[in-house]
């Protein structure tokens, strides 16, 4: 299969879907792997080591459109792309399509195969290609926490850690997965009080048995965040419903609980947000402020540190990506279960129901398209 590894042009989007590394590797399971110019000099591969590789360096996204049977990104395709999505071209990358109502109709009319990282599932319901994503998303967003608090930055001056003699911050994570488990490690590191909330009981035991003193696992209800966010000094958004909208958890009235300079860190941002007054924004814009409170909402927060973002996507990618180049994705879906949650929209046909319960959409199950 010939595969095209694109260019991100999400602003300040700096990843790139696959290294020379990998490249070396679908050479030897007999693939051709065209990599558009200067596609990993943000994450610091350039082009000659691609070339080394076994990469077929082209000048444009469109060419890797024309010639290429499956295409990867890392983030999803932007309006300048749509139109150049082929019939029957594989397009995988990360999706988040039940927030994205425009690109679901644009890849609907494309009737190419559309295969979402997010929502590749294995067995046990873990999400082997979102989990290193969500891992540096949920230490960074601590890091962007701790340095909003500053009060040069907006926040109301507070060290997380505290000094002795002086109490640390608060911290409150929504959200006991990857993210949350992440974000809540960084912040007992840096030695903040941290509550950690969940609605899974068995969750909050594994919380409670692995994580430090410093780390209080409790189950979440609606009473127990107003309680929390007045005290708190982070929030932390970290809910998921994978390959859904995320569920508005705090909402813009709850606000008038939490002191202002409060930094608020929305993770569960690509998928709509899991507060009310979330939108996304930049790397180069990455807060504002509505009634005080510093929200921090940044869309591809990974991007920011670029080479250790590659290097962790490529390490869990490209099995999958091996796999459904040398099989083909029928096949691939057929002998390979993870692969099958992963179907987001082939060949016009809506086939995640999160998707189409998101937009009204008829529903189409994969299996039937088998």
């Amino acid at each position: 299969m010939i595969a095209g590894i694109l260019k991100e042009i999400k602003a300040e989007e700096n990843r790139v879907a696959m290294t020379p590394a990998g490249v070396e590797l679908m050479k030897q399971n007999g693939h051709t792997v065209l990599v558009e110019k200067a596609a990993g000099s943000g994450s610091g591969f350039e082009d000659e080591a691609y070339v080394q590789a076994g990469a077929e360096i082209v000048e444009t996204a469109r060419e890797i459109y024309d010639r290429s049977e499956m295409v990867m990104h890392v983030k999803e395709p932007l309006p300048a792309e749509y139109d150049l999505i082929r019939e029957n071209q594989i397009v995988f990358t990360y999706l988040h399509l039940a927030a994205a109502e425009e690109l679901t109709r644009a890849l609907i009319r494309s009737n190419a195969v559309c295969i979402a990282y997010e929502t590749i599932q294995k067995a046990d319901g873990s999400l082997p290609l979102l989990t290193p994503m969500s891992e540096v998303a949920g230490r960074m967003a601590i890091q962007q926490g701790a340095k909003y608090l500053e009060m040069s930055q907006g926040g109301h001056g507070v060290l997380l850690g505290g000094v002795p003699g002086v109490d640390p911050g608060n911290v409150v994570v929504i959200g006991g997965g990857i993210v949350g488990t992440n974000a809540a490690k960084m912040a007992c590191g840096l030695g903040a009080k941290v509550y950690v909330l969940d609605i899974n009981l068995d969750r909050l035991r594994y919380l409670s048995d692995i994580m430090p003193s410093n780390c209080y696992p409790l189950m979440s209800g609606p009473a127990t965040i107003r309680d929390l966010i007045q005290r708190a000094d982070v929030i932390v958004g970290a809910v998921l419903i994978p390959g859904t909208k995320a569920p508005r958890l705090i909402t813009r009235d709850m606000l008038k609980y939490i002191r202002q300079g409060t930094i608020m860190v929305d993770v569960a941002i690509d998928q709509g947000g899991c507060f009310e007054t979330s939108r996304p924004t930049t790397h180069t814009d990455p807060i504002y402020t509505v009634d005080g409170v510093v929200h921090y909402c940044v869309a591809n927060m990974p991007g920011a540190v670029a080479r250790t973002s590659t290097l962790a996507l490529t390490n869990a990618t490209l099995p999958y990506a091996v796999e459904i180049a040398s099989k083909g994705w029928k096949n691939a879906m057929l002998e390979n279960k993870e692969i099958r949650p992963g179907a987001n929209i082939i060949n016009g046909k809506v086939t995640y129901k999160g998707v189409s319960d998101a937009f009204g959409l008829e529903y189409t199950a994969v299996d039937d398209l088998l």
